[in-house]
């Protein structure tokens, strides 16, 4: 008897545009937003890829990040959550996600655009998980701006310290813990290959996590440790509605790509778990696009 393949059409598998008005103030709620994310909450399925290893996640607690974390925890990690203090609704719900597993959630709350807590941030994650050996940094800030006249000095400067700043901090702090075998993945973007006209910071920033993780592979390859990219399109995240695109832009949010809708978290974490895992081990300084069919990344 042959099993009958349970195909599902990926244009419609989640929810197409037109998607309601819903302004929300930076950083933005997962529990505000209409549709709600998939995460993976109720699909994620484990199979032991990340058994017993310790990863710390920036961004973890929504969006791309807490899809990620809830892959990690049931394949087997513990898990490290950084996020805003503002955030911390979000990443309790995502930690209890964490411990359902019977894995360990550490919550990391604070503000990665200062250099001291990144350093802190790291130092405590390996404290309480017993040592780090896959870092994920996500965390990122996108705040769209119609005309260069309009992005200021302090806009920049937020966008930089987040998406570039924090991520140099934090790597730098975690790499001397890291033993052979660790990974690294960051997160770009497909701006850093097609630029939008309103985010002149945020893609300048995305083009940059790039060329820093491709440049610290070719460093870290030497003590066994692997850094690789991921470069989501449109992706449904509280990054949008809290200021990352026009409410107008919002309302038809995805509908440009092949798919004719954004992506779900849900449908990238499985990336991140190939390359923190050792599944890629043959991998490293490449960028993995998800990016709903532009053909770039």
């Amino acid at each position: 008897m042959t099993d009958t393949p349970r195909l599902q059409d990926p244009r419609t598998l989640y929810p197409q545009p037109p998607f309601p008005r819903q302004p929300q103030p930076a950083p933005g709620k997962v529990t505000a937003m209409d549709p709600l994310p998939d995460h993976g909450e109720d699909s994620y399925r484990g199979s032991g890829k990340l058994v017993g290893r310790r990863a710390m996640i920036t961004g973890g607690d929504s969006g791309i990040g807490r899809a990620v974390a809830i892959a990690f925890a049931r394949e087997g990690a513990d898990v490290a959550l950084s996020y805003l203090e503002s955030e911390s609704t979000d990443a309790e719900a995502v930690a209890a996600l964490i411990r359902a597993e019977g894995r360990n959630a550490v919550l990391l709350p604070g503000d990665i655009t200062n250099e001291d807590w990144c350093k802190d941030m790291v130092a405590k994650a390996v404290a309480e998980l017993g040592g780090l050996d896959t870092l994920v940094i996500n965390a990122g800030h996108q705040q769209f701006r119609d005309s260069i006249d309009e992005l200021t000095t302090a806009d920049f400067d937020r966008t930089m310290k987040t998406n570039l700043y924090a991520m140099h901090w934090i790597a730098q702090a975690a790499t001397p813990h890291m033993p052979p075998g660790s990974a690294i993945v960051t997160t770009a973007s497909v701006q850093a290959y097609s630029p939008s006209d309103i985010l002149l910071d945020y893609a300048t920033t995305k083009a940059g996590i790039v060329a820093y993780t491709q440049a610290l592979s070719k460093q870290m390859i030497s003590k066994g440790i692997r850094a690789n990219v991921v470069a989501p399109g449109p992706f449904w995240t509280p990054l949008q509605p809290s200021g990352g695109q026009p409410q107008d832009k919002l309302t038809q949010f995805g509908g440009q790509t092949s798919f004719g809708r954004p992506g779900q978290p849900a449908e990238i974490a499985p990336i991140y778990v190939f390359l923190a895992s050792h599944e890629g081990s043959y991998i490293t300084g490449e960028v993995y696009g998800a990016t709903g069919g532009s053909g770039v990344a």
